[in-house]
């Protein structure tokens, strides 16, 4: 992948594509929220942390700036679709979780790509999250060991994801989604 910092055609296609399939998974996760908050809110922010996927995959396969925020704000799009009552809080969180794993590439000038950097965004967002969801939701009135679990689980989540978003984005290159094509050549 040329390490240019325009977005062509085709990267935006991919991003979109991306943000299709990882957008649909937020939105469903959007519709489980209230659910879960009311019969198992400990796995809250393990849930949330399925919007690390769109900006992890993306990053994974094409290695190049500004990827990732694209791919949240395009998934974000499509989970608002799936589950218009969300739409503010898709947008935001794309915003978020785009942003964080944006910086935190930038921070190593877009040139590390290994798992390790990867999880570093997904801590870092496994943190945000753990923060948020102890202040938005009421742990307190959880027992001792339900909240350890919750922040626990919401600081797993995110970095769960990130995993799971490597191996896609691994998957997506050895399939060759991140190769140009090349033009065949032309004869006078």
């Amino acid at each position: 992948m040329p390490r240019n910092s325009a977005l062509s055609t085709r990267v935006l296609l991919v991003c979109a594509a991306i943000g299709v399939a990882t957008g649909a998974l937020g939105g469903i996760e959007g519709w489980l929220v209230t659910p879960v908050l009311a019969g198992a809110p400990i796995i809250y922010g393990f849930l949330l942390g399925v919007h690390v996927l769109p900006g992890i995959v993306a990053q994974e396969l094409l290695r190049m700036p500004w990827v990732a925020l694209l791919a949240h704000v395009l998934a974000a799009l499509v989970s608002a679709a799936v589950a218009p009552p969300f739409t503010l809080q898709f947008l935001m969180t794309a915003l978020l979780f785009g942003g964080l794993q944006e910086g935190v590439a930038a921070l190593f000038r877009y040139r590390a790509w290994s798992w390790w950097r990867f999880l570093l965004s997904g801590a870092a967002i496994g943190v945000f999250v753990a923060v948020v969801v102890a202040l938005a939701a009421d742990i307190a009135a959880l027992p001792t060991w339900a909240q350890v679990a919750y922040l626990v689980l919401s600081v797993l989540g995110p970095l769960a994801w990130t995993l799971v978003g490597l191996a896609v984005g691994a998957g997506l290159r050895r399939a060759g989604v991140a190769t140009p094509r090349r033009q065949p050549a032309r004869t006078p």
